[in-house]
């Protein structure tokens, strides 16, 4: 595509460019290698490094194009032909969370992609802020939070339609999964938790999230199991038993429920069988 002087988007700063290159390339929601492949060759976009791994290799070929052309425009003609709807009808949430994803960072750039993939000029975003508040806030929010992949792979579809209420109910379900996957219990909620993780009179749980050599370990543990417990009562409880409409739910509540959620799930990530 032949580029008109008027129409020159200038180049992404190069941070923006691997943020681009990272969503498109992720290992799990990303591109195929082939896809990558056939997608530069239609932007006329040089794959200079194909051997790479994926985010690298449409890194380094979108950063050579723009050293060459001055410009990011095929940059963007690669995330309009990859935001293309007609390819996602299999798959709707992966498209919408690709959108989320790119949306944020091409807006520093004064770009943003439809629900119909077509690109858009808007007012370039100054702030991270305000380039959350153009795309899914919440789930952008959860990404900079480093929220552990366990809680999306339960409720990718709640934190895509901003639904805060059973985005947290799902991941609290989350946790449950991972102890009975962990120690094969099959019991629930705080019985599940006392069963599992509990010190008791001779301080010989089933499972420890560390060596329980000191008090401070013990003291740890300890916590661990009250915090697992309050979860429980505060969280799936009245989400199970009371109407959406009792309990308002903010975006910041619902943050910082899932910033805790992901912290015990890198505990549980760290569980062994407990052996004196």
């Amino acid at each position: 595509m032949a580029i008109e002087a008027k129409n020159i988007i200038p180049p992404f700063d190069p941070g923006h460019l691997e943020a681009i290159a990272r969503v498109l390339g992720d290992t799990t929601t990303g591109l195929s290698g082939s896809e990558i492949g056939h997608l530069l060759a239609s932007c006329r976009i040089a794959d200079s490094t194909p051997d790479m791994t994926k985010w690298k290799r449409l890194c380094n070929a979108f950063a050579e194009f723009q050293n060459r052309n001055h410009a990011g425009n095929h940059v963007l003609v690669f995330i309009q032909r990859t935001m293309n709807p007609g390819s996602y009808t299999d798959n709707p949430g992966l498209f919408q969370l690709r959108l989320n994803q790119l949306n944020p960072i091409i807006s520093f750039a004064g770009t943003e992609l439809d629900q119909k993939g077509q690109l858009k000029r808007v007012a370039v975003a100054k702030t991270l802020d305000e380039a959350l508040e153009r795309a899914n806030r919440f789930q952008a929010s959860l990404k900079l939070r480093n929220v552990h992949q366990d809680i999306f792979r339960f409720c990718t579809a709640e934190i895509l339609a901003q639904n805060y209420f059973h985005a947290v109910f799902e991941a609290m379900k989350s946790i449950t999964a991972k102890i009975r996957t962990l120690t094969g219990l099959s019991s629930d909620g705080a019985d599940l938790v006392r069963e599992a993780f509990q010190l008791g009179k001779t301080d010989t749980p089933l499972f420890a999230i560390n060596a329980l050599a000191t008090e401070t370990e013990k003291g740890e543990q300890r916590g661990f199991v009250n915090l697992l417990i309050g979860l429980y009562g505060t969280i799936r409880n009245p989400l199970a038993h009371n109407p959406k409409i009792e309990w308002d739910m903010t975006e910041a509540d619902a943050l910082d429920m899932m910033s805790t959620l992901s912290l015990l799930h890198r505990k549980l990530d760290k569980a062994r069988r407990y052996a004196p």
